[in-house]
């Protein structure tokens, strides 16, 4: 009973996610259109909402004005890899890469999270074989993929002093999301954009902003997805791609690259899961692999649990990272997930150093 509650609610949230996500990024819309242009049909959602984002508004500017800021100097440097737009940005991928490509380079790298839809909200850190249900998806994809140190808490300053106690502290903490969180102190804020840009412009519910769109040129830098154009002028702007790398067993861990995947799914049915915010983006880079699953979509974050797997006939099972970190428990010989890296211009990482160690910048 319990079981199919939980199943009729996420059921419910997938379903007004998906009716959000049609009004916030209205198909054939640029990114940068002024919501006032478009047709007063499509834009009647949004002007019922609009009362609401007043309020968000006003939140996020006295969020704003709390946020502290760290010296270059001070140490651990936080690194706050954010979305001014909800979800789907490349935001975690991106801020996987930077812990590695920093540790890479020498630093002593730490990660922090959210822990978004995990049961603990306490500060704690997270281990790569921990549970994702107790301590969100995220938390547990940045222990497994980073191989740093990682702590995750809803109280990210907190959780932030339990990486800064560490012997030895690290000298870098990356954090994954963060920018609407005042208690966190920061020393570089990057905002990741898409293509999608600020979708039709306007501040949660009425629109996918999580904070008015000109508090971006108060960012360190702007990440932009892929050829996403920048949203506002301002702030430095660097580029990043994710290209997928390879297929991974669940049950035993072995890897195969796309090619030998294609190979190994010829002539049978293969299924696939996305429980992020861009499903289709998911579905779409299996296509170009020359995979033609039957697509599931589902919630971001969505609960996975074995009867989700058990309905599914198919012989081949794929899955995002987010969602196999879920899945470790309860997954069978089906189950394989396409593991996907972020490649950020070196640029950026040279620019993040120079700023730490206050070296001028071109």
């Amino acid at each position: 009973m319990r079981a199919q509650a939980s199943g009729a609610r996420e059921t419910l949230r997938g379903a007004l996610e998906r009716r959000l996500l049609a009004i916030w990024f209205p198909a054939g819309v640029a990114p940068s259109l002024d919501a006032n242009d478009r047709p007063a049909r499509s834009r009647l959602p949004e002007r019922l909402l609009a009362p609401l984002s007043l309020l968000t508004a006003r939140v996020a500017r006295a969020r704003r004005a709390r946020v502290q800021r760290r010296t270059p100097q001070d140490r651990p440097a936080v690194v706050v890899i954010g979305n001014l737009v909800v979800g789907g940005t490349g935001k975690t991928p991106a801020a996987i890469a930077v812990a590695r490509t920093l540790a890479g380079r020498g630093w002593r790298v730490a990660a922090l999270a959210g822990g978004y839809r995990g049961t603990r909200s306490d500060a704690r850190p997270v281990g790569p074989g921990d549970d994702a249900a107790e301590h969100g998806d995220e938390a547990v994809l940045l222990a497994r993929a980073t191989g740093v140190p990682v702590a995750a808490g809803r109280r990210r300053g907190e959780a932030l002093a339990l990486l800064e106690a560490r012997e030895p502290a690290p000298e870098i903490v990356v954090c994954d999301d963060g920018l609407q969180h005042p208690g966190l102190p920061r020393t570089l804020e990057v905002a990741v954009f898409d293509a999608r840009g600020a979708g039709n412009g306007r501040l949660l519910p009425a629109g996918p902003l999580r904070e008015p769109l000109a508090h971006a040129a108060s960012m360190d830098a702007l990440l932009l997805n892929g050829d996403a154009p920048a949203p506002l002028q301002g702030p430095r702007c660097f580029r990043f791609r994710i290209e997928p790398t390879a297929f991974r067993a669940l049950h035993d861990g072995r890897r195969l690259d796309p090619r030998a995947f294609a190979a190994l799914a010829a002539g049978r049915p293969l299924a696939a899961l996305a429980g992020i915010a861009q499903p289709a983006r998911f579905f779409a880079t299996l296509r170009a692999l020359g995979l033609s699953p039957t697509e599931h979509p589902l919630p971001d974050h969505a609960l996975i649990g074995p009867a989700t797997l058990a309905a599914i006939t198919a012989p081949l099972i794929v899955m995002t990272s987010k969602d196999a970190v879920k899945c470790a428990a309860i997954a069978d010989d089906r189950c394989w997930t396409l593991e996907v890296s972020a490649r950020i211009e070196p640029a950026f990482y040279d620019w993040i150093e120079e700023r730490l160690r206050g070296q001028p910048i071109a």
